[in-house]
């Protein structure tokens, strides 16, 4: 199926044509699209049903072209400290730049006049989920009667005796 935008669209796949885009370098085209990917996950963190919203500018230039704008989802992962799921909304910025000999690691390539954003969405999104987020501000971790830690408070803590000679220690005042 081929978007207005020139682009090829299919639940799980970005491609956009650029035949037209390289016949004049500075040539602009707006790819607004939705793209589905099952497998935005790492771990417990994840985008909530793999859905991507995009408001991306694809551009000629004399190297290649360059894909920037902004790719929005859903992140879900878990609070750091009750471990209940966080839905947090990921905004992420884009700015790649595709090539006919693309440099490893640096540029992505140009094939047979098409380029295919999925990969760069995927990698910029994955690399944009939340590390270690709280519910909320407040939160006091789990609930200590559901998960108990094993540590009772007024207990004096288990002594190691290979260190019993500090407790002799003494400093001159």
């Amino acid at each position: 199926m081929t978007d207005t935008d020139g682009s090829v669209a299919a639940p799980d796949r970005l491609i956009v044509d650029i035949v037209d885009l390289r016949r004049r370098t500075g040539s602009r085209r707006a790819v607004n699209s939705r793209l589905v990917l099952d497998d935005l996950q790492v771990g417990e963190k994840s985008v909530v049903d793999g859905v991507l919203t995009m408001d991306l500018v694809v551009e000629s230039v004399t190297e290649g072209v360059v894909a920037s704008g902004r790719v929005s989802a859903m992140s879900r992962t878990p609070c750091r400290r009750c471990l209940r799921d966080v839905d947090l909304p990921l905004d992420v910025d884009i700015h790649e730049v595709f090539e006919a000999s693309p440099t490893e690691g640096e540029t992505w390539p140009i094939e047979t006049e098409r380029i295919d954003l999925t990969p760069v969405v995927r990698e910029a999104v994955l690399l944009s989920l939340p590390i270690a987020p709280l519910c909320s501000d407040d939160c006091v971790g789990p609930e200590p009667d559901r998960f108990p830690t094993g540590a009772v408070p007024d207990e004096e803590p288990q002594r190691d005796e290979r260190w019993a000679a500090l407790d002799e220690l003494r400093f001159d005042e």
